[in-house]
């Protein structure tokens, strides 16, 4: 039974799913919502929704998706987001024998009218780089270009969402981390924190990321459902000459490999990351709990050697130049990954007072103007049978996310002894 508009909701989590549903259940005339935040600010910290840019791209093998990503879009253009969405363009690129993902998704951007520049050749592929920027070869790539498409200012867009949610009303409590569900005779009817303070409510929406199975496992076994996932990433630092070239640049999204990189911020920082199953840390050897700056001051940024080797390959296929320089810095970026990359929408079965809005699996920040939308709809009973089926939290998982390089070995765990800890981990051999 759906909650009514004016019974207590409490939301677990304000990143991309929990204040996206705060904002969509709002404007659907519900008028008592809290949010608890982990974080004593806002963003949090070491949440992966805090960053300095975000691919926002329609190309999706999944044709929902896709459609989804391109409402998401035009909303990113409207008056609430448009300073923190900038449409540089995306080049989409699949390797020879391994462009399946690739085409999916160029047919489904054809199929909705974007403007599209097809780029099958090297050469052709090598014009998508302004002039005046070394660009790789591209030997062996192909790809398009999509200009519909580009890049969000993380933190900002969520900032800008957050403020907009305080503004209507929503109660946001920081440094209120969850330690366990109250629950009656099966039923979920609030939270405790590690405070010791208590929240009771009609529905508690669990919308935790990353953190989900650390902080809930032994009330709801998570294990099967969801797992933290660290993905690395890593910065180059531009000089301003060198930025204003390469703020031309779009997006470049390898769907082989995984490997991404984006125009210069603000700062003039080049940031690139691999798009793959990551690595675990699992403490008790069963649940994968997120390493970041906030558990691990000293070393919570650092990222596994091998990825370094990965993404300066990757780098080098693009900008061979920017490839020499060493990293300026580092983070692993906790997703909450599905077996299967569907995001988890839904409530326990056998307990109404309990819904999952999570498991983003490396792939949500781009819908946050729309992806609340999903979650109120399924709060209320309003969402299409087979997206209720798509995001069950009991359903039978389906393929995995095959734009995910490593998919079929799955995520390893994390080697402490094997991080790259120091400027010489981060500089090239000569």
């Amino acid at each position: 039974m759906a909650p009514s508009k004016d019974d207590k909701i409490l939301i677990i989590g304000a990143g991309c799913f929990g204040i996206s549903t705060a904002y969509h259940l709002l404007k659907g005339g519900f008028t008592n919502i809290t949010v608890l935040e982990r974080s004593d600010v806002l963003p949090a910290v070491d949440g992966s929704s805090n960053d300095f840019n975000r691919i926002v791209r329609s190309s999706y093998s999944d044709k929902f998706y896709a459609q989804l990503a391109l409402d998401a879009i035009k909303t990113w253009k409207t008056e609430l987001y448009k300073d923190a969405y900038h449409e540089c363009g995306v080049l989409v690129l699949g390797s020879d024998g391994h462009s399946g993902y690739k085409d999916a998704a160029l047919k489904h951007d054809k199929e909705m009218d974007l403007d599209l520049v097809d780029l099958e050749k090297p050469e052709a592929l090598r014009t998508a780089i302004p002039e005046g920027i070394e660009a790789g070869s591209f030997e062996g790539y192909t790809g398009y270009l999509n200009r519909n498409a580009g890049w969000a200012m993380a933190s900002q867009g969520l900032e800008l969402l957050t403020n907009e949610v305080k503004s209507l009303g929503t109660t946001i409590l920081t440094g209120k981390t969850v330690s366990q569900l109250l629950r009656e005779d099966g039923q979920t009817k609030g939270v405790v924190c590690t405070d010791g303070s208590t929240y009771e409510a009609a529905l508690v929406v669990l919308a935790t990321g990353a953190w989900t199975g650390s902080s809930f496992d032994a009330d709801l076994d998570c294990n099967a459902l969801c797992t933290a996932t660290g993905q690395s990433v890593a910065m180059v630092q531009l000089t301003e000459e060198e930025a204003v070239l390469y703020r031309k640049a779009p997006v470049v999204l390898e769907f082989s490999s995984g490997f991404y990189v984006f125009p210069p911020n603000a700062n003039n920082v080049v940031k690139m990351a691999i798009h793959n199953v990551g690595v675990t840390n699992k403490k008790d050897g069963k649940t994968s709990t997120p390493r970041t700056v906030v558990t691990n001051p000293v070393d919570g940024l650092a990222i596994p050697k091998k990825s370094v080797l990965a993404l300066r390959e990757g780098l080098r296929k693009v900008y061979p130049e920017l490839a020499k320089r060493p990293f300026v810095a580092t983070r692993l970026c906790w997703y909450n990954d599905t077996p299967d990359g569907n995001w988890l929408i839904g409530s326990k079965p056998g307990d109404p007072g309990l819904f999952f809005a999570t498991g983003g699996s490396g792939h949500a920040y781009k819908f946050l103007p729309v992806i609340g939308r999903l979650v109120a709809d399924a709060i209320e009973g309003k969402l299409p049978d087979e997206l209720v089926k798509k995001f069950a939290v009991d359903r039978e998982w389906g393929p995995p996310d095959l734009s995910r390089e490593g998919y079929a070995q799955g995520p390893l765990e994390i080697n402490l002894e094997e991080l790259a800890k120091n400027a010489d981990d981060l500089t090239p051999v000569p």
